[in-house]
């Protein structure tokens, strides 16, 4: 049985056409990424550019040049928080952030360049589109939030914030939602985002990266070479080579380029992880974190206990049922605070295409078992 119920950390199993085009990068292929013209290079060039193409399918634009590609999303985060972010600027940001929004925001206040503040939510995250005016201030410059939540799943509606904010930037966290959640940055008008590729994409980990609709709006985080306007000391003035300093993880990219062609169908029904939520909803003993409103539910909830621990609950799943799962804070103590389960956080189950319905079945009778 499939007991991995750990995705949204990363995903496990990937498709085996991942592992394939890592190795055939390394052992056969070789060549790296638009920094000469011979045969080999300009296949691997080529490969890079094809993912980037595959990226933007996914994320519902149509500008794939805008794409650039980072170790991930916390880097991707970083380069547009702190490339956007001028002093005095105020910005606007969800109770249900990762440090990954968090932390460079909290940095850049403490250095006295920012002032940041959290928008009106529900009970269970949901934005509060209706109170975003009464936040706003002359001076925002920014409205960063998550697509989907890493604690309990739930999705917010990024084309009604962008409604809300108007020509204030919007910077979407999709690391939980793209591949497992609609993403239309086009028709949401978001501005700008950022994606990780060992998640839903079901790519390998030390990829991800960022779409930037507006490039003069952000300065780089990081210089240096990057095979183009070599004779000048300045960084290029386009995209994506002006955010693409140094050689990128183009094994990596080779990977994610693989899984983008080959994402499984799902082996379970919406019915059915429905009916997982619900079974585990039955228990008493349990508080259930997820979306209000199962519309907005991603794959993954969580579970406080009302005597056990977190860290207890998880580790009685491993060593009686051998279902790997995460506990703790998840990285997320803003959205912990406002879910009421912070400092000892939950135990969280995220699923993957791969679960049949017998392995949920088999969840919730171990959740039943363990929480009596």
């Amino acid at each position: 049985m499939n007991l991995y119920f750990d995705n949204c950390a990363t995903s496990f199993p990937k498709p085996s056409a991942v592992a394939e085009a890592i190795s055939k990068h390394l052992n056969e292929t070789g060549g790296t990424y638009g920094r000469s013209a011979y045969p080999r290079i300009l296949n691997s060039t080529r490969l890079v550019e094809q993912c980037r193409d595959l990226l933007a399918e996914k994320m519902g634009t149509k500008e794939a040049g805008k794409i650039i590609f980072s170790a991930n999303a916390t880097t991707a985060l970083n380069l547009m928080i702190h490339g956007i972010c001028k002093k005095g600027g105020h910005v606007l940001t969800s109770a249900m952030e990762h440090n990954a929004i968090a932390r460079p925001l909290e940095h850049l206040r403490q250095m006295g360049m920012i002032e940041w503040e959290l928008l009106d939510s529900s009970p269970d995250g949901t934005i509060l589109t209706d109170r975003i005016a009464g936040k706003l201030r002359p001076n925002t410059i920014l409205v960063a939030v998550c697509h989907m939540s890493n604690v309990n799943g739930m999705a917010q509606s990024p084309g009604a914030i962008k409604q809300a904010i108007g020509e204030i930037p919007l910077l979407i966290d999709a690391s939980q939602s793209l591949g497992s959640h609609p993403v239309e940055v086009d028709r949401w008008g978001a501005d700008f985002l950022a994606f990780t590729g060992h998640k839903s994409l079901m790519g390998p980990t030390g990829t991800g990266g960022a779409f930037i609709r507006y490039p003069e709006m952000v300065e780089p985080l990081i210089y240096g070479g990057t095979g183009s306007g070599s004779d000048s000391l300045s960084m290029p003035s386009f995209v994506p080579d002006r955010f693409e300093a140094g050689t990128p993880n183009i094994t990596g990219i080779h990977g994610l380029n693989a899984a983008l062609q080959n994402i499984p169908a799902p082996q379970h029904t919406r019915d059915d992880f429905a009916a997982l939520l619900q079974e585990v909803k039955q228990n008493k003993n349990y508080v259930v974190r997820c979306a209000a409103d199962f519309d907005q539910q991603g794959k993954l909830f969580s579970v406080v206990h009302n005597s056990l621990s977190s860290s207890e609950l998880a580790q009685r799943f491993y060593e009686d049922y051998g279902i790997e799962c995460r506990a703790g804070l998840h990285c997320a103590p803003l959205a912990h605070r406002h879910l009421g389960s912070f400092p000892g956080g939950d135990c969280r189950f995220s699923l993957s295409p791969y679960h049949m319905p017998e392995e949920l079945n088999f969840l919730a009778k171990a959740i039943h078992d363990v929480g009596r």
